[in-house]
């Protein structure tokens, strides 16, 4: 089968998600400038450099109270802050709960029962039980082709870690099994992982 996607694919549903898998999923927590805070799952997410170390996710829709974005982009527009959540198999209900389209005056981890504790270097909540979280200020916010396509590009300039999930001096993820997007209502957990060594190392 091939198509152009301007052209259409003819299947019951967009197969693009599920070819591009798995993704990670970076739980976005904001803060409003009226001190309203926000949390979001965003898979269009990833790591872009070492160093500095940089990430980026990107917000595809908008919504009716924020115009052309959703809430994460437009909190970050007016504070120049987020932090990134890593999101572990045993939360993906909270996760899941917290990607229901809301007001913008309601606060996601309230509605999704999530526990907040507050970053160590930006003005920003963060998810307390999370594996990891990225706390990242904004280095550019650029706007793709499509309506309502924006992409937000980060420094990292904290990183917490849950003291559970070092083992023997590393990040291990099989310790929270990460969860990943895949295609239409899938997901993934990390469960198993092996080894390989590049030629030249």
């Amino acid at each position: 089968m091939f198509y152009k996607p301007e052209d259409g694919h003819g299947l019951p549903h967009n197969p693009f998600n599920a070819i591009v898998t798995p993704r990670p999923i970076g739980w976005i927590s904001t803060r409003d400038a009226d001190g309203i805070n926000n949390l979001a799952p965003y898979s269009f997410f990833n790591a872009t450099a070492y160093v500095p170390p940089q990430v980026m996710f990107t917000s595809t829709t908008g919504k009716a109270d924020q115009g052309d974005t959703k809430d994460s982009v437009s909190n970050i527009r007016e504070t120049g802050v987020f932090c990134v959540n890593i999101v572990e198999y045993a939360m993906r209900d909270a996760m899941n709960a917290s990607s229901a389209t809301l007001p913008k005056e309601v606060d996601e981890f309230a509605h999704a029962g999530v526990e907040v504790a507050e970053c160590e270097t930006i003005n920003c909540p963060r998810v307390a039980r999370a594996p990891a979280s990225l706390e990242c200020k904004l280095s550019q916010l650029i706007q793709l082709e499509g309506e309502g396509n924006y992409m937000v590009l980060g420094e990292v300039k904290g990183i917490h870690m849950r003291d559970d999930c070092i083992v023997n001096g590393r990040f291990d993820v099989t310790t929270y099994q990460p969860l990943s997007r895949l295609g239409y209502r899938d997901y993934l957990r990390v469960t198993e992982l092996f080894e390989l060594v590049r030629p030249d190392d």
